[in-house]
């Protein structure tokens, strides 16, 4: 493809991002898969450009006078994170073969515009109606928040499973595959990768036979502050894809089974002909024993179908149960619960950095709607929960209508609760030294935290500890 053509395609595929709810991955996929003609460097420089586009797309719609669509958003990318000059441009805009069209003399006209001082929710890169959420939680920094959110490419953070190896087996393994893995500083079970060159994970034998999954430091971090231990009963109330569940899984593998070690097949058999090859018989991930149990619950069964072949490479052991109407299904858990995780359906402001598409579909009225689910879903969660039992509610949002306004209703309405400082909770090996003083910093002695890519380097979480009084 010629550079013109990548510009054209780049431009159709944030069309069709624009026109659906997909995420931005599965359509370039669907885009490469539709035109094989695109050589792997095609499809790398279409991507590049579309995800330029859509972390700058507030200034670039500001730029184009409004205009949304993927031309102009293109063109204004050439300019502004480019740098090219007005002749450049029209170079690349000539219309021969599969390139766009030439410039009309509005898109010259808005590529020669002084417009003056950017509006600061332009500047930073958000949403307008989020950019007094941001000072609000933030304050002078918020600016600099934003850029962390929406700016740079997050990290690959991986989680190794103690059930079935060491940080240091793992890091020895993806060193040998080429990989450069990093520890994570506050996660004592995370290693990170960078994005650039972006790792194929999943190919990885360390992936397929679950010694590593995905999963953010932050995300993570919030599986540790949930204190699980072996012998515990735990809820995870929210399931969703499963990766806190196997978090808390792994916590839960009992004392001694720490490692899950499968039995070496024999290279030769006796038969009565003499020794043979051994057949190769169909493996079973054997599961780390456990003394105590852990269900998660979601409404939709689908994503707890999804689960299981997850949890079966990871060696460990989950129920897995679907939530009925209202939340129904779970009488027989009621205050029967050392742990309930509460991982609440939210906007994923939080996750910006990774999927910046969404940050131009939310609207404020999602704000709204998530703040009065996650209300009704918090309180039938809290009832599982035994006195002296913990609830963890989470977020992978930024926003204070999902977190400090939700949490704040919860406090009001359920006086049994009494908050559990996050200092309490970090004690654990799960969490590195520089970990411990890192959360203690960022909840300020309190029981809610906030990370952000800004402060930790981690994608946006919420979290707030509580524990049931009677």
């Amino acid at each position: 493809m010629t550079p013109a053509a990548r510009l054209a395609a780049a431009a159709s595929v944030l069309d069709s991002i624009a026109q659906g709810r997909q995420p931005a991955e599965a359509v370039l996929k669907t885009w490469g898969s539709e035109n094989r003609y695109a050589g792997s460097k095609d499809r790398r420089a279409v991507a590049d450009r579309v995800y330029r586009v859509l972390r700058a797309r507030g200034r670039l719609v500001w730029a184009m006078g409004g205009r949304e669509d993927g031309r102009a958003l293109v063109i204004g990318s050439l300019s502004l994170i480019d740098g090219l000059s007005l002749e450049e441009i029209e170079a690349l805009h000539m219309g021969d073969g599969y390139g766009p069209r030439p410039l009309s003399k509005q898109e010259r006209s808005r590529l020669t515009a002084t417009d003056g001082e950017l509006p600061g929710w332009v500047a930073a890169g958000l949403p307008e109606f989020v950019m007094e959420d941001f000072k609000a939680s933030f304050g002078d920094s918020w600016a600099a928040e934003a850029e962390a959110l929406m700016v740079p490419r997050a990290p690959i953070d991986l989680r190794v499973n103690a059930a079935k190896a060491t940080v240091a087996e793992v890091a020895a393994e993806l060193r040998a595959a080429g990989l450069d893995p990093q520890p994570t500083p506050w996660s004592a079970w995370g290693l990170r990768l960078n994005a650039e060159p972006p790792p194929n994970v999943q190919a990885l034998e360390a992936f397929k036979d679950g010694r590593i999954e995905i999963q953010d430091e932050g995300s993570q971090i919030v599986c540790w502050l949930a204190g699980v231990e072996p012998g515990m009963t735990v809820v995870d109330y929210c399931a969703g894809g499963g990766g806190k569940t196997l978090g808390l899984a792994m916590q839960m593998a009992a004392a001694g089974s720490g490692r899950v070690v499968e039995a070496a097949e024999p290279g030769k058999v006796w038969t009565p002909t003499g020794w043979v090859d051994a057949p190769v018989a169909k493996k079973t991930a054997p599961v780390a024993g456990t003394d105590g149990r852990l269900v998660a619950y979601d409404v939709v069964q689908k994503r707890l179908d999804n689960i299981k072949p997850r949890l079966q490479r990871a060696g460990v052991a989950a129920e897995l149960h679907q939530l009925g109407p209202n939340g129904g299904g779970v009488e027989d858990m009621v205050q029967q619960a050392d742990v309930v995780l509460v991982d609440a359906p939210c906007t994923g402001s939080g996750t910006w950095r990774r999927r910046p598409e969404d940050a131009w579909r939310l609207k404020p009225e999602d704000v709204d709607r998530m703040h009065s689910l996650q209300m009704a879903i918090v309180a039938r969660a809290a009832k599982l929960v035994k006195p002296g039992g913990r609830l963890v509610y989470v977020t992978c949002s930024m926003l204070r209508g999902e977190n400090e306004a939700t949490m704040d209703a919860f406090e009001e309405d359920h006086p049994s609760f009494t908050p559990v400082a996050i200092t309490a909770a970090v004690g654990s090996a799960n969490f590195t030294d520089a970990g411990r003083n890192k959360l203690a910093e960022l909840s300020n002695g309190g029981h809610r935290i906030r990370l952000s890519p800004a402060t930790a380097n981690t994608d946006g979480f919420f979290a707030a500890l509580y524990e049931r009084q009677a």
